[in-house]
């Protein structure tokens, strides 16, 4: 991981100052806020149960009436203090479910005096900055996907998304320890797992300051673990972002078992730990989409599967020998819609992006709306005059290898090939610079 790739803190505040309006910022600060505006705007989000304003309805409250599991939470808690997660009914000694108790995830008995109690601190402040007076909240259990049983200790694992103009740069995955008492905070103890943004495949694990291949006392490999439903995942993280008014933002996104994914929380200057999770620099990958014109979630996914793949298949294939190609290459196509097509291509490392001729790219049907990424920011100057050009998704396939990726349409009228292959799309390949004859 490059320094000059990784966001600092002054960075940080940089972006979030300029890209996150007050009223946006005012939503992520309240939980209770930000599920008002997430499930009026259809974007998935726990049910709410109950709300605590002030002690009178503590004490008039039935918690008898609570279902068997649900989570109590201060609306402005930090670093997840104040939460208690109750999984089910406790029994009585004629072994029938207690109507006034519960045992958490941690296995713990609380009864209905001692949530009460627990309310009226949260009133109090206990548990918010500066111990100002807060509100409390009991929402739905969200519980563990089966995927993610094993390697969650109890608690809730959640996937933490930052998103930056309406692009999700940078996954990961947080596991829930036993040290971190069944909860996904980082700071107390919760393992933090990269993943790839294009498959949804985790990559490496961090943890105590190293990396880690496996969860703590046991032999489960913690990278090759394909997260359910990330597409999803995604578009869910990036559609929050919609619908608060926030640009540059964390989505901390879970998995409900029956339901899919739901916004549990957003933070509009989250830490900067993703990076070390991820090996990979956070300013980079914000630079490379901060101009972008992103239609909705759906394209803004689409972007980052091709911007910020990790090249799984190229990796695993390079274990079973180097791909060497020639200066120029026979390359399939596949348009969307369309039968493949065959194409030489150039392959060059000195250029950063493929690019195709736009008289192929047109024949080929790549030249739709729905196929076109952005439209370069960069001006060129021909002798039609000034033009930006369209970056399309285009997927071929070279040396045996499927390669999703995106390309630059430009005039290759004049050139020998119709395609040219940059070095964004040669990672795994050895090149021979020498054209045979």
């Amino acid at each position: 991981m490059r320094i000059s790739h990784v966001l600092g803190l002054n960075a940080r505040t940089q972006v979030f100052w300029r890209y996150n309006k007050p009223k946006a910022k005012k939503y992520a600060n309240s939980k209770l806020s930000t599920k008002r505006v997430l499930k009026k705007s259809g974007v998935a989000v726990p049910d709410i149960y109950a709300k605590f304003v002030d002690a009178r309805k503590v004490m008039s409250f039935n918690w008898e009436e609570l279902p068997d599991s649900f989570a109590l939470k201060p609306n402005k808690g930090l670093g997840g203090e104040g939460i208690i997660v109750v999984k089910k009914r406790a029994l009585t000694e004629d072994r029938k479910k207690d109507k006034a108790a519960w045992i958490t995830t941690q296995k713990r008995k609380v009864t209905a005096d001692d949530l009460r109690l627990h309310v009226l601190d949260i009133l109090e402040g206990a548990f918010s900055m500066g111990n100002t007076p807060d509100v409390a909240y009991i929402e739905e259990y969200v519980g563990r996907h089966k995927a993610l049983i094993k390697y969650s200790y109890r608690g809730t694992p959640d996937i933490r998304v930052i998103v930056f103009n309406k692009v999700p740069v940078m996954a990961m995955l947080r596991l829930p320890t036993k040290e971190s008492g069944g909860k996904a905070n980082l700071h107390q103890g919760a393992i933090a797992v990269g993943v790839d943004i294009a498959t949804g495949i985790t990559t490496k694990a961090y943890w105590h300051g190293k990396y880690i291949r496996f969860k703590p006392g046991t032999k489960r490999k913690l990278n090759g673990l394909k997260i359910p439903q990330f597409t999803k995942v995604l578009e869910t993280a990036v559609s929050a972002g919609t619908a608060t008014g926030l640009g540059y933002f964390g989505a901390d996104v879970v998995l409900h078992p029956e339901k899919g994914p739901m916004v549990l929380e957003l933070n509009y200057q989250p830490g900067l730990s993703i990076q070390l999770a991820n090996t990979s620099g956070l300013r980079k990958r914000l630079e490379r989409v901060e101009d972008l014109e992103i239609k909705d979630a759906e394209h803004g996914v689409k972007i980052a599967k091709i911007l910020f793949a990790e090249r799984f298949a190229d990796r695993v294939k390079a274990e079973e020998g180097v791909k060497i190609l020639k200066a120029t290459e026979r390359v399939k196509i596949y348009p969307p819609g369309k039968k493949a097509k065959y194409v030489d291509a150039r392959i060059d490392s000195g250029a950063l992006r493929s690019s195709i001729d736009k008289k192929l790219a047109e024949e080929l049907g790549l030249l739709t709306e729905e196929n076109i990424l952005w439209r370069n920011r960069y001006i060129y100057r021909s002798a039609t005059g000034r033009q930006t050009r369209p970056v399309i998704a285009l997927t071929m396939r070279i040396a045996g290898r499927k390669i999703k990726t995106s390309a630059s349409i430009a005039d290759r009228s004049k050139m020998a090939t119709p395609l040219l292959i940059g070095r964004n799309d040669l990672q795994g390949f050895l090149v021979n610079p020498i054209e045979e004859k």
